[in-house]
Parts: structure tokens; C-alpha cells; sequence
């Protein structure tokens, strides 16, 4: 039996982490022998492991805001969204220790793996990427900045004036590690792939695109009046959904078009129709006037009740600025319910034009709001994209087809080192 080791930040909580568990399970229940090595544990998977003491586990909270001490101390950058990965650990004597035949990295920041500390593994790495990060000077999405094809240095997000900032010693750490690594990237979604193809750090590696997957049992079309019920929702209301983790806080999530597309939207519509519903964050206060009647649903932990949500709305907008394959997006194409979202990032991979949902121009608030109002403005229209989009989540989107494509190519890795050890 294939012994894998997948490595992420946490078993739950942010998209990159429910990604590697879900990974995780479906391996499993492929007779794959995977354990996932986390920092944080959030749920009672037996097999999503922690190799720390007591002590460690204690630390391990702190781990997070030590690791940022330098950008708080230094810059006026957000240390939330940027990544130094200094902090020394003792995590590659314990993996070492216990003999995986692969491991596959997933989101290893917030202290959780030193950059250095990849050199010490012993066999083939496979690196699923979730963001930028792996590739850059410690952003994890580089906004309107390239210089990670380059050379990373004068970070705009640190609002550095100098070469030799902290984006270009990070850079130069990564260089030097990985130029010794057996290391494979995996990306989410076609765009991902080529931004790391373009990279400085990677470019001649292998990268393959294999999307996430998704329990299809949980994610899937339900009736929307019970949804509604059980929700507490008005039941005669078309019902706009947004949302994500810090929904109306995390700029590249695009809540600030929102609030435009919203308005414009209000002279297409009758707003009496129309409700929004948010999800991810809990009503402001003072309360934002959004131009409709707005339900905040505060966050949802589990599968069940995000399914619900989706299922309850008429339509999921996602109008970010930068993004990958948000899971977001492929769980609500799952449960039927058509997305719109600007022509960025992955949102191509899950939304095929006027086929399952909208997209939009890019940052075009007209275009936005037209393409709400259009999937909304035919109830025959509505059905066939609604049909279109679980049709699309079951063809290309189910955690058997990720768990499959996963082991084919951890065999081939795997044989392929052990073939090299030989000669």
C-alpha cells in the first residue's frame, strides 16, 4: 500500500485546509496509506496527526504571530497576508522517522515550516499550491506586481523602497532550497499553473493541474424552500449569496465591488425582490447599506449548513480580485446553484460563460450587475444553467477523480526514485 504524507497548516478552518483533508479522505478511501501532518488540529480524524509534546502543542498557537513579529516590527505591511517562514522547528527528524514514500506539501505557513527545512526530506515532494506564495518573496497573491519572474525586491505590499527587503531575502532562501529539491507542483487551476511556470523559483519544474474535489453526496442540489426554512429565509425572494472567510474584510475577496454592483443592480431589479445573503461574516455594525435587504449568516463551519446556503440561493457572486479555484465557487456549482464572478484567476475552470453561470469583464461593475440580473431574469434560463452546473461539478470536480489522479502520479514519482537510487 502506497504510504503518502500530506502536510498543511490545519485539518479545517481556511479553504487550503479543508482542501487537504478532503484530499486526505479520499486517498484513504482509495486503499492509499495517507496521513495528514498538521500544526493545528481541528477535527477528531484520527489519521490528521500532530508529532508535537505537550509543550509543543501548547507553542504551537504562538507559532502564527512569532513568525510575522518581523513584518509587524519592521514594516507597515499586514503581516496577515504575508509569509516569512523563518521560525526553526524540529519537523523533519519525526517525519523522517516515519518513512513516507511521498509527501505532499499544502499550505505550510503561519509558522509551520521553515523554508530551509524541505532540503531534509528524503523523498519525492509534491507541492500542492493554494496560492502565490510558494513562489514569491512572502505575498500570497501578488496583486498587480510581477516581479516574482524576476527577481523579488522593492515589495509594493511591503511598501519597500530598497532591493534588498524582505521579499528578496525570502526570495533568495527559496532559491537556494529548492534548486537541491525532487520537487513536483501540483496547481488547482490552469492559471496557477502558469504563474508558477512564469516564476523565477520554478520555471522548468513539472507542474500538472489537478483541481480539488468534493464530496458530491453533500454538496449537491436541495430543495430550496426547505433550505430556506431551515435557514430562516424569506422563501418569496430571489436571493443573491456571497461569501467567503472574512467575507466583507479581505479585499481580494472583492466586497468593495460589491457594494457598486449592488447599486447598479437596484436600477435593473425591483429591490423588494431581491434579498442578499452573506455568508463568512456577521452583520456589520454600524450596518452597510447595501441597496437590498441583507441576511449575514456569520460563518459556517460545517458542510452541511454551507450546503444549505448554496442551495438556498437564487445565484453566488464571487467578485474577487485575485484568485485560484476558490472553494467557494465549486461548492455552490455543485449544489446547483449558477455562479458569476469577473474573468480572473481559476473562475474559468469552474464557470463556463452563459453555460453554468456569468462572467464578467474584469472589475466591469455594468457587466457584473447585467449578468446577476440576467441569470435571475429567467426561471427556464436559471434551470438549465443550474443543471449545467452540477453536471460540470460531477464531470470534473469529485473527489475520486482527484484522489485518482493524486495516486497515478505519486506511483509514477515514486517508481521513478526508485529507479534513479538503482542506476
Amino acid at each position: 500500500m502506497l504510504n503518502a504524507l500530506l502536510l498543511s497548516i490545519a485539518d479545517g478552518g481556511g479553504g487550503a485546509a479543508r482542501a487537504a483533508h478532503r484530499l486526505h479522505q479520499s486517498l484513504r478511501k482509495a486503499d492509499i496509506d495517507s496521513h495528514l501532518l498538521v500544526q493545528a488540529k481541528g477535527t477528531d480524524d484520527p489519521t490528521a496527526i500532530t508529532l508535537q509534546s505537550k509543550l509543543e502543542k501548547g507553542l504551537a498557537s504562538l507559532r502564527p504571530a512569532i513568525n510575522a513579529l518581523p513584518i509587524k516590527l519592521f514594516t507597515e505591511a499586514d503581516s496577515k497576508t504575508y509569509s516569512l517562514q523563518w521560525l526553526p522547528e524540529r519537523i523533519a527528524t519525526k517525519i523522517n522517522q516515519l518513512d513516507p514514500e511521498v509527501i505532499n506539501l499544502h499550505w505550510i505557513c503561519d509558522g509551520f515550516l521553515k523554508i530551509e527545512t524541505l532540503q531534509r526530506f528524503k523523498c519525492p515532494l509534491v507541492w500542492t499550491l493554494h496560492d502565490m506564495w510558494p513562489f514569491t518573496g512572502g505575498c500570497h497573491y501578488s496583486g498587480e506586481c510581477d516581479r516574482y519572474t524576476d527577481h523579488c525586491g522593492y515589495c509594493p505590499q511591503l511598501e519597500s523602497g530598497k532591493s534588498s527587503d524582505f521579499s528578496s531575502w525570502v526570495w533568495q532562501r527559496k532559491k537556494r532550497t529548492f534548486k537541491a529539491l525532487d520537487l513536483t507542483l501540483v496547481t488547482p487551476s490552469q492559471w496557477l499553473a502558469e504563474c508558477a511556470q512564469s516564476s523565477s523559483l520554478f520555471k522548468g519544474h513539472r507542474v500538472e493541474v489537478i483541481p480539488n474535489g468534493l464530496d458530491l453526496q453533500i454538496y449537491k442540489p436541495i430543495n430550496a424552500q426547505l433550505a430556506r426554512q431551515i435557514l430562516n429565509l424569506p422563501q418569496d425572494k430571489a436571493l443573491i449569496l456571497f461569501g467567503a472567510i472574512q467575507a466583507t474584510s479581505d479585499r481580494r475577496k472583492g466586497f468593495h465591488f460589491l457594494q457598486p454592483i449592488l447599486q447598479r443592480l437596484r436600477q435593473l431589479r425591483n429591490h423588494g425582490d431581491t434579498h442578499i445573503v452573506i455568508i463568512g461574516s456577521s452583520a456589520p455594525i454600524p450596518p452597510l447599506d447595501l441597496g437590498f435587504e441583507t441576511h449575514y449568516l456569520g460563518t459556517l463551519k460545517d458542510d452541511y449548513s454551507l450546503a444549505l446556503a448554496y442551495a438556498a440561493a437564487d445565484v453566488f457572486v464571487a467578485p474577487s480580485v485575485q484568485d485560484n479555484l476558490p472553494n467557494t465557487v465549486l461548492e455552490a456549482i455543485s449544489c446547483g446553484t449558477p455562479c458569476i464572478a469577473f474573468k480572473i484567476g481559476g473562475m474559468p475552470d469552474l464557470i463556463n460563460h452563459q453555460s453554468n453561470g456569468y462572467l464578467a469583464h474584469p472589475f466591469e461593475i455594468e457587466d457584473f450587475a447585467q449578468g446577476i440580473n440576467w441569470i435571475l431574469d429567467d426561471q427556464n434560463r436559471w434551470r438549465t444553467l443550474s443543471e449545467a452546473a452540477r453536471a460540470k461539478a460531477e464531470q470534473e470536480f469529485t473527489l475520486e477523480l482527484q484522489a485518482s489522479r493524486y495516486q497515478d502520479l505519486f506511483h509514477e514519482l515514486i517508481e521513478s526514485s526508485r529507479n534513479t537510487v538503482t542506476h
